[in-house]
């Protein structure tokens, strides 16, 4: 067992990608991000000698037009670094193409949310004491070589609000013991840290570079922290203590306590798990982004839509689709879209992957219809050109472009209820790739949570195979009307079905920028059939950023 338990080591020749993690993020391109990328704070920190390095002394202004103080000054960068200096690049994720692709994969494989990290380290030196990470952690060495030293954990499984400095004393004294793991990391090998885990890693005869890519797992305590949130909509839960209490006297407060316990327990055991569910699903699909796209050619393929045009779910993209009565809710990871129930089956089958052509949707009276709720997907972000259908770039949209979906995999994750739910069935979108990349490491952390659950009696789902395929969506292309054959049939029909459906710009809230004014908690309320929240959820439904490990 190692998932969330033990550490996993794997040499590269036991890993299918023999060229190691390079494609991933090279030397080469550290340097480019280093200099030439604008990069600010905090998507670079510097450590020496186990203290953080302040930033004002490797940051300033940019220079003519970029007068902002907190870019990254390669210069400095440049002097700290001969000096022994460690870098940490953060958030690469967000900011590396082969990264940002990577990650989303991985995580809609692992289905957690996913963080990476890099750490460029001089020869010899080392960034940061022994400590121990609040999330588990896969580290990926690229290039050179890096002394790791495993201690058990002080504190097993640790939660974000309880970082390894509140007990530095006895992180310092397990250090000095025999560790449980003394390994050299080379190029290609890949290391699994459960959190709380103590590591200490230092380069040896030359620079080191390792990704580090943080799996931010959600616990039973987060279902905690969600039923307590629930928990202040029981009136009895919220009853004044007995004036004149002593709260400071244990005796006094026994009688409450029970008293407390006793409404809690009579309470949990009526708590809806649906109602649970959404606030979780608030929480932790806004950590974890879908593939991005690309604005121009967006705004583009709105102008030249029509019933041959394909477009595709946005890879990466959650979603949940439910009916009730006359409308059908997609609920997505920033918004909830309100449609007629008459969109319904056209949703089932685009969302899933079924059709990708505009004019094969089913269940809508007329190619107006299917046309302008496609619009609305196009304008929500829900959906993206087809390969081959981006009416504003020379190949028309590459096969390695990220916001298309790759031939051997469907576009996205998601849930329909009741009846996709009720039933088990998920939409997962990933290539195979990225899980594959780390296999026999995460092939081996997955089998072995599979066969704790099935000694726990509820092994609900099978193994997921980095070679399996999943049946690809439609890709090939096709010209379709123009954009003025597309105006000349924005007659009466058009703007009837936009009505009934929801076009572009008849949002509620919508400002003269196109920018739409939030209302938080609930609903927006358009035009007849057409409702938009872009809340996302909470305000702490965002995940923070922990500190990177050694």
């Amino acid at each position: 067992m190692h998932w969330g338990q033990t550490p996993l080591l794997s040499r590269a020749d036991e890993l299918p990608n023999q060229s190691g993690f390079c494609d991933l993020l090279s030397p080469a391109d550290a340097d480019e991000l280093l200099s030439r990328r604008g990069l600010r704070t905090p998507f670079l920190r510097v450590a020496q000698d186990g203290l953080l390095v302040p930033a004002a002394r490797y940051t300033g202004g940019g220079g003519a037009g970029a007068e902002i103080t907190d870019q990254v000054l390669d210069e400095r960068i440049l002097d700290l670094y001969a000096g022994g200096a460690t870098l940490v690049l953060q958030g690469l994720h967000r900011i590396w193409p082969a990264l940002i692709d990577f990650t989303r994969e991985l995580g809609l494989a692992v289905g957690q949310p996913l963080q990476v990290n890099a750490y460029l380290t001089p020869a010899g030196s080392q960034g940061f004491a022994t400590h121990y990470d609040t999330h588990d952690v896969f580290v990926l060495q690229v290039d050179g070589a890096k002394h790791w030293r495993i201690h058990p954990p002080v504190l097993p499984a640790p939660l974000e609000r309880q970082p390894w400095g509140g007990r530095a004393d006895e992180v310092s004294a397990t250090a000095t013991g025999q560790p449980i793991l003394d390994v050299l990391l080379a190029p290609g090998d890949a290391l699994y840290l459960p959190r709380g885990w103590l590591h200490s890693a230092k380069a040896q005869e030359r620079s080191s570079l390792h990704l580090t890519v943080g799996v931010r797992a959600l616990t039973r305590y987060t279902l905690v922290e969600e039923l307590l949130a629930l928990a202040a909509e029981e009136p009895r839960l919220r009853a004044t203590l007995p004036f004149g209490i002593d709260v400071s006297d244990p005796e006094a407060v026994k009688p409450e306590l029970t008293e407390t316990v006793e409404v809690l327990r009579d309470w949990l055991r009526c708590v809806d798990p649906a109602v649970l569910a959404a606030r979780l699903r608030q929480r932790a699909w806004p950590a974890a982004r879908p593939a991005p796209l690309y604005p121009l050619a967006q705004t583009a393929a709105l102008g030249a839509l029509s019933p041959d045009r394909r477009v595709t779910l946005r890879p990466g993209l959650r979603w949940q689709l439910t009916s009730a009565g006359e409308r059908v809710t997609l609920r997505v990871f920033d918004r909830t879209i309100i449609l007629p129930q008459m969109c319904a089956p056209a949703l089932r089958a685009l969302l899933s992957g079924e059709v990708s052509r505009v004019g094969d949707l089913p269940g809508l009276a007329d190619n107006t219809d299917r046309v302008t709720l496609v619009r609305r997907l196009l304008r929500e972000a829900v959906v993206v050109p087809a390969q081959g259908s981006c009416p504003n770039r020379p190949d028309g949209g590459a096969a390695d472009d990220p916001t298309l979906p790759p031939p051997t995999g469907s576009a996205g994750q998601g849930q329909e209820e009741p009846r996709r739910q009720q039933s088990g069935e998920h939409h997962h979108g990933h290539r195979a790739r990225a899980e594959h990349r780390v296999l026999p490491v995460g092939e081996n952390l997955r089998r072995d949570q599979a066969d704790q659950r099935a000694e726990q009696g509820h092994y609900q789902r099978q193994h997921r195979h980095p070679d399996r395929q999943v049946p690809a969506v439609p890709v090939a292309g096709s010209p379709g009307d123009d954009a003025q054959g597309v105006r000349d049939q924005r007659t009466a029909e058009t703007a009837d079905s936009q009505q009934r459906i929801g076009g572009p710009g008849q949002l509620t809230g919508l400002t003269g920028t196109g920018q739409e004014v939030p209302h938080r908690g609930q609903h927006r309320q358009g035009i007849p059939g057409g409702a938009v929240d872009r809340t996302g959820g909470p305000a702490h439904s965002a995940a923070r950023r922990p500190k990177p490990t050694a």
